[in-house]
């Protein structure tokens, strides 16, 4: 396993020598392990809200290009514009 080593203060010191029954180490390795779960689920998410956002943006054009091409028109005429060009 490789080893990282950190500083601390004198104070801070003492009182980790006064509870010598701590495995001090794996309370740090857990910590970092917490920490870095945690920013990893932050990037996952991060990449699902730009996704999300993409997908938003993508179906705006698509309504806004449907309101240019039908926009003022009967709904029931679109429709059946649709239904007709589906059907042939």
């Amino acid at each position: 396993m490789p080893t990282i080593s950190i500083r601390i203060d004198e104070k801070l010191k003492r009182k980790m020598d006064e509870l010598s029954y701590i495995n001090w180490s794996e309370v740090i390795r857990r910590k970092i392990e917490e920490v870095v779960e945690e920013e990893e689920r932050k990037r996952r998410e991060d990449g699902k809200k730009k996704k999300d956002l993409e997908r938003i943006k993508n179906a705006s054009l698509r309504s806004y290009e449907f309101f240019l091409n039908y926009g003022g028109r009967k709904s029931e005429e679109t429709i059946r514009e649709w239904r007709d060009k589906n059907w042939q």
